[in-house]
């Protein structure tokens, strides 16, 4: 692909976004297609592109935030989960189970990501294959069969199991963007930047892990309005009533 010919580095990176920006925003919102924009600004599809992009759009550093909030919130909320919440929900429950064998040797922050990424699904019943799409360990990103992803962002993993994969790939409305990201924190994180650099509603599918990710770990937390696309005539709330309640019982269980 074009942009890993491209060997910016962040600085580079942060003046190339910042002198076309506007130029970059007038493309996304006049409704260019993925597949054009990835020729057109072929560097919005890596870390360094996109979490500048991301910056100069919402003020928040894409990676910086999330990991400083992983660093305060993850083994809390993974304690949450185990002691409180699985207990009381069975597909948790079965969830911790599977994972006592996939996660294997994968010890620290990684690990400990995906597990919350995956015990969120199963907390709200959201399902997995809406979020990632499992391939071969040597797939390459012109063998992925596209018609079988979602439309909206997803992390292609390259091999069994999030825990075991060495390499993931991100794909948008159906385009392999970026086909070589070798950590699950960076793929999660261009994922999750996706939906606001190129103006992507949450799918409702998915509304209640992403929004809490949202507001807990990328730290934006607008008061009116929601990333998730309703139908016609349904009645919008503010913030999701399933991540208050789950934000709620965390507070009671010394959430910081």
């Amino acid at each position: 692909m074009m942009f890993q010919e491209m060997n910016y580095n962040t600085d580079d990176m942060k003046k190339l976004v910042q002198s076309t920006f506007y130029t970059q925003r007038k493309d996304i919102n006049k409704g260019t297609s993925i597949r054009q924009l990835t020729q057109e600004w072929p560097f919005l599809f890596n870390e360094a592109g996109m979490a500048a992009h991301f910056q100069e759009l919402t003020g928040v550093s894409l990676m910086e935030c999330f990991l400083a909030n992983v660093d305060k919130k993850c083994r809390r909320l993974l304690s949450f989960l185990k002691s409180v919440d699985a207990p009381k929900h069975k597909q948790v429950q079965d969830a911790f189970i599977k994972f006592q064998t996939e996660r294997g040797q994968l010890d620290g922050c990684s690990g400990d990501i995906i597990q919350m990424v995956l015990l969120l699904l199963a907390h709200f019943g959201e399902k997995e294959e809406n979020l990632f799409h499992y391939v071969d360990t040597t797939c390459l990103a012109q063998e992925v069969l596209t018609e079988k992803l979602p439309a909206t962002p997803c992390i292609i993993v390259c091999g069994s199991s999030c825990f075991t994969a060495g390499t993931f790939m991100l794909s948008i409305d159906q385009e392999v963007v970026n086909d070589h990201i070798t950590s699950f924190i960076h793929a999660f994180c261009l994922l999750f930047g996706s939906y606001y650099c190129f103006n992507i509603h949450y799918p409702v599918e998915l509304r209640s892990t992403l929004e809490f990710f949202q507001r807990c770990f990328f730290s934006i937390n607008p008061e009116r309005g929601t990333k998730v696309q309703w139908k016609k005539n349904k009645k919008v709330l503010p913030v999701n009533p399933r991540v208050l309640t789950l934000i709620a019982d965390l507070a009671d269980y010394e959430w910081t």
